[in-house]
This record gives structure tokens, sequence and C-alpha cells, in this order.
């Protein structure tokens, strides 16, 4: 099912994590609270939403790194329906796709319903004060899906992955500017919620 990402308040702080990443080691959020800006993006291994910005992704981690952005990447989905999404399946889906940035498990999926995460990918911006300044979409461009659109937003299947969107966010946050606005949403596949889990808002 296609959901788009919430408009979340600015300003929210980034609620807190401990979490394994892909070798088993336990990675909190404060550890990484000498970075100037911090982005969270829930993820999984299966999504086309994901695997159409995979490559593109990893590039712009790659770049703003030495910039002072530090990238966190969750995966939350429930594995009943999409086993491929599991914990052993993720460490070769990060290598496959160069990832630098640390990747984690979220098996309980605490730390997504903290979040507001409703869809992958799933982006939240924080600045030096790890208070929320953007939650919207990599970029306008989208898979190309057999199911329908999501009512009034159309599928840009005739654009490149450019990650425009985020990159334009990250670069004011660095310079310590308001992002851009409007904040357009993400668009993705939902997170598979566990029995019981599924929050109203999803």
């Amino acid at each position: 099912m296609l959901r788009q990402s919430r408009q979340v308040d600015g300003g929210k702080r980034a609620p807190d994590f401990v979490l394994p990443d892909t070798e088993g080691r336990i990675r909190t959020c404060a550890e990484f609270d000498v970075s100037p800006a911090l982005l969270v993006a829930f993820i999984c291994n299966h999504c086309p939403f994901v695997l159409h910005i995979a490559d593109a992704f990893a590039a712009f981690a790659r770049d703003y790194a030495d910039r002072g952005l530090q990238v966190v990447a969750i995966s939350s989905n429930d594995t009943a329906e999409f086993p491929e999404d599991g914990f052993e399946h993720m460490g070769p889906f990060a290598a496959r796709y160069g990832f630098t940035f640390p990747y984690l498990y979220d098996g309980d999926q605490a730390v997504a319903l903290a979040y507001g995460a409703i869809c992958t990918p799933d982006f939240f911006l924080y600045g030096p004060d790890r208070t929320l300044a953007y939650a919207g979409q990599f970029d306008a461009s989208r898979p190309k899906i057999n199911r329908p659109p999501l009512p009034g937003v159309p599928l840009r299947t005739d654009l490149p992955v450019t990650g425009e969107d985020m990159r334009a966010a990250v670069d004011a946050v660095l310079a310590g500017r308001p992002v851009p606005e409007p904040q357009r949403p993400s668009a993705g596949c939902s997170i598979k919620w566990k029995e019981g889990k599924d929050p109203s808002w999803a």
C-alpha cells in the first residue's frame, strides 16, 4: 500500500534510539551528537521506492559526510510479509549499495513509532540542537510501479533521481538557515506493522 510521509511539526527533538547495526553493534542517537546535522531515514530492503533512490542516496551520504551530515538508516518492517527485509539481509543490502552509514534494525518497531514514520523512505533531518528541521522527500522522482498513484500525487517517473530537495535542506541546516519551503512529503510503501503496533495515523 502506498503512503505519503506526514508533515511532522518542526522543532520536535529527535527521539533516542538504541539499535543494532548490520554487524550487531549497538548504536545510539547520542553517539552522533558531534555532527552538526543528523538525517534519520526509514528504509527497507524490498521497497521499490527505496530501490529507486538507493544508489543516489548512498552517493548523497558520501558527498555530505565531510561537511558534517551524519546519516542513519533504520529498517522497521515486520518481516512476516517480506522476509527479505529481515536483519540477516540488511548487511548484504548495505554492501550492495555502498552504504557508508549505519543501517539499523528496529525489530520491535518502537523507534518507527517514536519518530512517527509512515512509509519507506521516510526522512527526518535534524540540526545541531537535534530539533527537526525537515521531514520531506529526497526529490520528486518516483519509480514505475503497477499500483494506482496516491490521490493528488502524480508519480513523476520521468524525472532523474538527484536528491535536490534533501540537498537543499541539508545545505540550509549546515549553513544555519531555515530549510526551503514548502516541504513536500516523501512517498513510498507503507511500513509493515506488526499486529497490535499499527498506529492510528498509518
